[in-house]
């Protein structure tokens, strides 16, 4: 079926009239082919059937930037053309800012007959200072414009596409200038890899490579970068967690409660067992992108701890839990890693409320409801109405500015405690 494009004219309003476009002869995505099983999308270059999670960092305006995009177990039925619908898988992205949530999308894909990915559009949430400031970026097919192909079936070089193409709204336009590449992986190299040339709406050229077993593998714009760091399955690893981790995990606690208590010499011992933990599983190997940001985590520690400074070690030792949370995902199902990342942030909560922190606790508590989406069919449904029962009292708690009752809240959700099924 043919996918309608927008005119000249379209484009001209959109602001793109002088982008240099590519010729229609040399688009792969002008027909979208049958959709008979549009939910099983196995193409190795963006296999998000076969992802549960991934992880990416990078740097954004000189911050450190870190994603996690998880596979949720929810469908969506849309209409992106008069009489055709598609059912399509629901894909989260969770952008944090220098530690806090900054952007969340719901991105929508389907697999045509053929092997080629499209895009159906995607619910997009900016924050700033802990709420929703805007949902720039949102868009769905049939509704705003067309819908887009993400993956060609066979990518080869010289191929053109658009993964989003509504003027005034999204646009990109993607050249492949790259095939049959080799890339460095979590776990060594990875073949198969294309690089793909994008023009951005405003005229400018970035490349983005997307690798075999990982979809999206790398980005970079205007200093900007976001690189993958770890996906599982793909990088799962047998043999159960490293002693070296869960000495870590377990040593964050101790930090965390020895700061509460003033123990500063229990503190600062526990943070030397961390860091020669660390150090240990370091050398065995690690996917190297989760290098620099434990390395961060476990300095801010270190600092915190030799201030003395309550609130800091506190902070940070939250900070070193979730860096080993992402150490471990190579080794424990991703529910039980979206388990703990929820106990970690209802702490953060009550670690931002001594800080007198509201918008900072309003980010949490947005953090918490993202992350319950992921595990509300991995744990009992009595367990359920218990999390969105304090959940609702941690957001009027915050929406009322009453942070001794965000506290209570949040304490209440922590005993909770569920386990996966």
């Amino acid at each position: 079926m043919d996918v309608v494009q927008p005119t000249a004219a379209q484009l001209e309003a959109g602001g793109l009239g002088d982008l240099p476009i590519a010729d229609d002869q040399d688009r792969v995505d002008l027909v979208a082919p049958p959709f008979s099983d549009p939910t099983n999308v196995t193409n190795p270059l963006f296999p998000i059937s076969e992802l549960h999670s991934a992880l990416l960092n990078g740097t954004v305006d000189d911050k450190p930037f870190r994603t996690e995009t998880t596979l949720l177990p929810d469908t969506r039925v849309i209409e992106w053309s008069p009489g055709q619908c598609v059912k399509v898988l629901v894909s989260q992205y969770v952008a944090y800012l220098d530690g806090r949530i900054e952007e969340v999308a719901l991105d929508f894909y389907a697999q045509a007959d053929d092997g080629s990915v499209w895009y159906f559009g995607e619910d997009v949430f900016n924050y700033d200072g802990g709420a929703v400031a805007d949902l720039s970026g949102t868009w769905l097919a049939g509704k705003e414009g067309p819908t887009a192909m993400i993956m060609p079936a066979t990518p080869q070089v010289g191929d053109v596409h658009r993964p989003e193409n509504i003027p005034g709204l999204v646009f990109e336009e993607v050249a492949v200038a790259e095939a049959g590449t080799m890339v460095d992986g979590p776990r060594g190299p990875v073949e198969g890899a294309i690089v793909g040339r994008e023009l951005h709406d405003d005229g400018s050229f970035s490349d983005k490579v997307f690798a075999p077993g990982y979809g999206e593998f790398y980005s970079a714009h205007e200093g900007d970068v976001e690189a993958l760091a770890l996906a599982v399955p793909t990088d799962s690893l047998e043999g159960g967690v490293p002693a070296d981790l869960d000495a870590m995990l377990s040593g964050t606690a101790t930090v965390f409660d020895a700061a509460r208590s003033k123990t500063w010499s229990d503190a600062a011992s526990t943070v030397r067992t961390i860091a020669a933990a660390w150090a240990t599983h370091r050398d065995s190997g690690v996917p190297p992108r989760l290098t620099e940001p434990t390395d961060r985590a476990l300095a801010a520690l270190d600092q915190a701890v030799q201030a003395r400074d309550q609130l800091a070690v506190q902070h940070a030792a939250l900070d070193v839990r979730l860096a080993v949370l992402d150490l471990q995902l190579q080794y424990r199902p991703p529910a039980e890693i979206d388990l703990a990342r929820f106990d970690l942030w209802a702490q953060q909560v009550l670690v931002d409320v001594a800080a007198d922190d509201l918008d900072a606790t309003s980010g949490d508590v947005a953090t918490l409801e993202w992350i319950r989406d992921r595990i509300v069919r991995t744990v009992d449904s009595v367990v359920v109405t218990n999390i969105d029962a304090a959940l609702a009292e941690l957001r009027t708690a915050v929406a009322d500015e009453d942070l001794v009752a965000a506290a209570e809240a949040a304490s209440s959700l922590r005993d909770v405690r569920p386990d996966a099924n």
